[in-house]
């Protein structure tokens, strides 16, 4: 009985230490800057923290198609948006990539993570100001150029727990059309059921890359077809998925 009690209070006090390093690292994080230099210490925590996470969370990944993105190059993830957990499985299972979100300011607000996203090069972007906008969308450009990261976007905008797509914001495809960098299309499916079967079930979660698409090809293309074209690629795959399941 007391070798259960030690182990329990040993489980404890790794916890409470843990939760105490990330207070210790976020403490020197400027809240207030958007990072440009990617950091491999905090992108190491995220990564750790982000397994920790979904194996507590009992998520189960089941990804198709990873072996189209081009493995030296960095690219834009664009994905539909089924829940707060997509970009967490997404940059772990692309983290050879570094993914870098672009977010709502709200996330950079969370204790502890919102400072690690931060030295990690996520950028949180102002919908109601087009001009800060195009700053994100410039900076996220010159990101990728200087292969310092790629890019995860969400062009609906919103999550949409409910399935299909919301309309789509078409000037985050200008990141990659300026950075002449390839737009991988992801869909999701099942992370919107991972907080209703917390703690008493497992989850399955699909991430299909459905097609990548050259970088010259989209440096060529214009906005709105571009953002047709995906959003085309998107739903024929989440129809199949949907008739599959």
């Amino acid at each position: 009985m007391m070798i259960v009690v030690y182990i329990l209070l040993a489980i404890l006090a790794f916890i409470v230490l843990y939760f105490l390093f990330l207070g210790i690292c976020a403490a020197f994080v400027d809240t207030h800057r958007v990072y440009t230099k990617n950091s491999s210490f905090y992108r190491a925590i995220l990564n750790s923290a982000t397994f920790a996470a979904l194996k507590l969370a009992r998520v189960r990944i089941h990804v198709t198609g990873k072996e189209k993105v081009p493995a030296n190059v960095k690219p834009v993830f664009v994905s539909n948006h089924r829940s707060n957990f997509d970009p967490i499985v997404s940059w772990y299972i692309f983290r050879k990539w570094q993914p870098a979100y672009i977010s709502k300011d709200e996330n950079f607000k969370i204790p502890f993570y919102g400072a690690i996203i931060r030295k990690c090069c996520f950028m949180p972007i102002d919908r109601e100001n087009p001009r800060n906008a195009l700053k994100t969308i410039d900076l996220a450009a010159e990101l990728i150029k200087k292969d310092e990261v790629s890019i995860g976007i969400y062009p609906e905008g919103h999550r949409n727990p409910e399935g299909g797509l919301l309309p789509f914001h078409n000037g985050v495809f200008k990141i990659a059309q300026r950075a002449s960098a390839p737009i991988v299309v992801l869909t999701v499916k099942g992370t919107e059921k991972i907080h209703k079967n917390f703690p008493l079930k497992h989850t399955d979660v699909y991430l299909d890359v459905v097609k990548v698409l050259d970088g010259e090809y989209v440096k060529g293309c214009r906005t709105k077809e571009l953002s047709d074209e995906v959003r085309a690629l998107m739903e024929g795959s989440l129809s199949d998925k949907s008739q599959s399941s």
